[in-house]
């Protein structure tokens, strides 16, 4: 690799780095009631939301009924985001005059937006009107972040307090999320990206009729160019982790993405959030290097697959350098000039890293090993660092399995943070990792013998396989992220991905919130001579262990049969 590919990953993990550890510390002071300067300043928006919903501000949840509120309001999102697809040819702030969305598409996105998943089964500017752009994608950017960001602290709940039936309250949570986070930092990155050209207008689309050449006898045609609320959306669906772009190609757009500092500051949104967490969950549990130990896990299993992927990119197509290319400028097929190889590698694995999915580049266009490494890190589970709250909770049940494991090698029951982990909070963990996993595996293998899942493929062999499992991937870890090159849009996909994304939202939260339950509702154990200490290098080591050997058992042998034989094969013609 080049010199200049290692100095911008280092100068990228590094300004990630420096950003996350006063997000992290002002997150935990949001959720404590510390944050003073945040609450004059916006404390009126929280208690207004309060008094429109009828909400206690000190009321105070079962873990059932933290659940069942945060289901029922995500129906209601789900209801709505259908609704207004459905409707939005009779509806205002539609200047192309775009119809109503057919249902099943209308069920995938409604599914997909409400579910932190941003899966897009339709071209953004060709089927979306303004109003349901802003009243249904954005706002739902918003409150599925927040959603998850409400699971993970009622977990951290369920570790700090003691023999307690309640976790907390999932509108406070919510509101309190959104209001103080998720709000002000969208304002700012959207005043940012306004800046650097990133369009933000109520407006239609403008008709250019390009200059005719020289010689040239005919007019040329002339040409429409989408406008709208661009920046605004933007901006929430990287720091969200969200991932749904206002146009079609998302992140390539140059009206979405059209400078390189847009593109840095996008991809540090994408990651800032998650990695922050890890220094909230140190601040509220009261121990910094707990965070810190979960924050250096994510980074040992995120940093060599994004220079495995960057390598792997800028070793550029044997195919085409058996032709005469010049391999120097690495594999430039699929991607923006503007961003280069180096930089389309890092958002790939960043934004499969995060359950993120916007894209700058085609991946299906990656070299085969290229595309392995995001693949891979969507089916560990999007823990690394995953969705905003939905990646750490999901780390920290793989903590749970990794101490429970500890505990059986040397005959002793195992704890974390003072609670003992017993089978009720193994089989719930099981949950989290068996659902999503067992969706991917399922829905591949369906979609390779129906007829309906085959005739939607691009391209036949392993490269034809590879783009169906990361579609299934993609959908049931939430990532939302598409190969390319599989026509989604029909019935099967609709549906099978729609489900699936789920599956793989709600199938994890209820285990989880469960776990918080469990938790709270037991005393503490002192620490002994005998305890794990779970701050240390040995506990990173086996936690990235236990997640990398999960990883592997559960999903190599469905990659050997894609991008692993595609790399044997590949340039061998």
């Amino acid at each position: 690799m080049t010199a200049q590919a290692w100095a911008t990953m280092a100068a990228y993990v590094a300004l990630l780095l420096a950003l996350a550890v006063p997000l992290g510390a002002y997150i935990a002071r949001v959720f404590t009631g510390e944050a003073h300067l945040a609450r004059r300043l916006l404390g009126p928006l929280e208690r207004l939301s309060y008094r429109v919903a009828g909400v206690r501000a000190d009321e105070e949840m079962s873990w059932r009924r933290y659940a069942s509120a945060l289901l029922l309001f995500n129906l209601f999102g789900v209801l709505v985001v259908y609704g207004l697809q459905r409707l939005q040819g009779v509806l205002p702030l539609n200047p192309a005059g775009l119809p109503g969305v057919p249902p099943e598409v209308a069920f995938n996105t409604a599914v997909s937006f409400a579910s932190n998943t941003n899966w897009q089964a339709y071209g953004g500017e060709t089927t979306m009107s303004h109003l349901t752009q802003m009243a249904a994608l954005t706002v739902q950017n918003f409150v599925s972040a927040a959603t998850g960001l409400a699971v993970l602290v009622a977990l951290i709940r369920g570790f700090t307090r003691r023999l307690t039936e309640t976790i907390g309250s999932f509108w406070v949570d919510l509101v309190r999320g959104t209001v103080y986070v998720l709000l002000p930092l969208s304002l700012v990155l959207a005043l940012a990206l306004v800046s650097q050209g990133v369009v933000q207008t109520l407006d239609g689309a403008v008709e250019l009729a390009p200059a005719a050449a020289a010689g040239q006898e005919t007019e040329p045609a002339s040409e429409q160019i989408a406008l709208g609320p661009v920046a605004s959306q933007v901006a929430i669906k990287q720091l969200g982790t969200n991932g749904g772009g206002f146009f079609n190609v998302n992140s390539a757009h140059p009206l979405e993405n059209p400078t390189p500092f847009s593109n840095l500051l996008q991809m540090l949104a994408i990651l800032l959030v998650p990695a922050a967490l890890c220094f909230t969950f140190g601040a509220l549990v009261k121990d910094r290097r707990q965070g810190v130990a979960l924050f250096l896990a994510m980074l040992v299993i995120f940093v060599p697959l994004m220079i495995g992927t960057v390598a792997a990119e800028q070793a550029g197509n044997p195919a085409l350098t058996a032709l005469g290319l010049d391999p120097a400028g690495g594999n430039l097929e699929g991607k923006e000039v503007r961003f280069g190889v180096v930089d389309s590698a890092i958002w790939a694995t960043s934004t499969t890293a995060a359950s993120n999915g916007s894209v700058n580049a085609m991946h299906d266009s990656f070299t085969p090993l290229g595309g392995l490494a995001p693949m891979w890190l969507m089916q560990l589970g999007e823990i690394v660092f995953g969705g905003v709250g939905s990646g750490l909770y999901g780390m920290l049940v793989y903590a749970l399995i990794a101490v429970f494991i500890a505990g059986l090698m040397v005959g002793r029951t195992p704890e974390y943070l003072g609670k003992k982990i017993e089978a009720y909070e193994m089989k719930m963990g099981m949950l989290v990792v068996l659902f999503p996993a067992a969706a991917v595996l399922l829905g591949t293998a369906l979609a390779c013998v129906l007829p309906a899942g085959t005739a939607a493929l691009g391209n036949p062999g392993p490269h034809g396989f590879s783009e169906m499992l990361y579609a299934f991937s993609s959908g049931a870890n939430n990532n939302g992220s598409a190969f390319g090159g599989l026509t989604v849009s029909g019935h099967f996909y609709s549906v099978a991905i729609g489900l699936c994304m789920v599956l793989g939202r709600y199938g994890l939260i209820v285990p989880v919130l469960a776990i918080a339950g469990a938790l709270a509702r037991k005393k503490g154990v002192p620490m002994t001579a005998g305890t794990l200490e779970t701050h240390t290098p040995l506990f990173v080591g086996l936690l990235v262990g236990t997640i990398l050997l999960v990883g592997a058992l559960t999903f190599i042998p469905a990659l050997a049969l894609g991008p692993i034989i595609e790399h044997l094969s590949f340039g061998a013609k």
